[in-house]
């Protein structure tokens, strides 16, 4: 069984991991950053609210106080995220934007430290000083590194993990009082209602008369949303979360080998070490959270 709940996270990871070839996809094909965002929200949303209706109807069931919580996961943070990580991708790389996303669990150490009064230990420190150099490391502004990205590029990939992180925040205080599909359900419900006056999707609908735009679609909310979702929380109920956390850091190797594969990107020696001391600062931070779980 828990052989299982790895193989879930993996296929979890992979889909976010692959996120990537929809995004470029939708480019290609004219769309905007914010137009690919309100995609993926307005996909995602009608996905998850078609299942729930069928399947948990009593989980559509909330408190409209509590709306404020879903405006902090769909608005503040899931938009914002996306936004984020859709335009850095367009502005550096795949890869490059894969890895500054992961700067989220160091936000998230500092902003728990802040909020919840969670303690800031030793290897938590060391963990966000080795996140720090690996960003470095990948965004190449060391001498030894000759691919370097642009300032706008670096704001918006450590944005992304800024956004991200925020939604650990959020998705904390929601989970208290409801369920983690009502929680995800109405996080793309407001999302995809607050978007799309934004999004001018209205000026782009012969961008849909293509097949290619459709798959993408498809893959951007089915796959790499919904299904990932569904594989990465099934996992979660079978092994511990930092377990989970640690496995799904496989996400951007996998966004790595995409773009390198499919889009022909290439990164330096120095970078590749920069995505490993990332994923390695996960894996420190998560270990830290295992072993104050044993010790309460």
């Amino acid at each position: 069984m828990r052989n299982l709940a790895y193989l879930y996270i993996i296929i979890g990871a992979t889909f976010w991991g692959v996120i990537g070839i929809f995004v470029t996809t939708l480019y290609n094909a004219g769309f905007t950053p914010i137009q690919v965002v309100a995609i993926r929200s307005i996909t995602a949303c009608v996905f998850l609210l078609s299942f729930v209706l069928v399947a948990r109807r009593e989980l559509l069931i909330i408190k409209v106080s509590d709306s404020k919580l879903f405006i902090g996961t769909g608005i503040i943070s899931i938009i914002f995220f996306n936004w984020c990580l859709f335009s850095a991708i367009k502005e550096t790389s795949l890869s490059v934007a894969s890895i500054l996303l992961y700067t989220a669990p160091a936000f998230v150490t500092l902003f728990s430290r802040i909020l919840f009064k969670e303690l800031l230990t030793r290897k938590k420190v060391v963990a966000l000083l080795i996140t720090l150099i690996g960003c470095i490391l990948v965004i190449g502004v060391f001498p030894i590194s000759n691919q370097s990205v642009s300032l706008y590029g670096i704001v918006l990939g450590i944005g992304s993990g800024l956004f991200y992180s925020l939604y650990s925040i959020f998705g904390k205080l929601a989970l208290k009082k409801y369920h983690s599909l009502t929680v995800t359900v109405y996080t793309f419900i407001f999302a995809a209602c607050a978007i799309i006056p934004f999004s001018g999707l209205w000026e782009s609908t012969y961008l849909f008369s293509n097949i290619k735009v459709w798959f993408a679609i498809i893959g951007l909310g089915l796959l790499s949303t919904v299904l990932a979702f569904i594989f990465y929380t099934k996992g979660l109920e079978l092994i511990e979360t930092s377990k989970a956390s640690i496995i799904a850091t496989i996400e951007p190797v996998v966004a790595s080998l995409t773009g390198f594969f499919l889009f022909n990107e290439k990164l330096t020696l120095w970078q590749y070490w920069g995505i490993f001391l990332v994923i390695l600062a996960v894996i420190i931070v998560q270990e830290q959270k295992r072993k104050s779980h044993e010790t309460n």
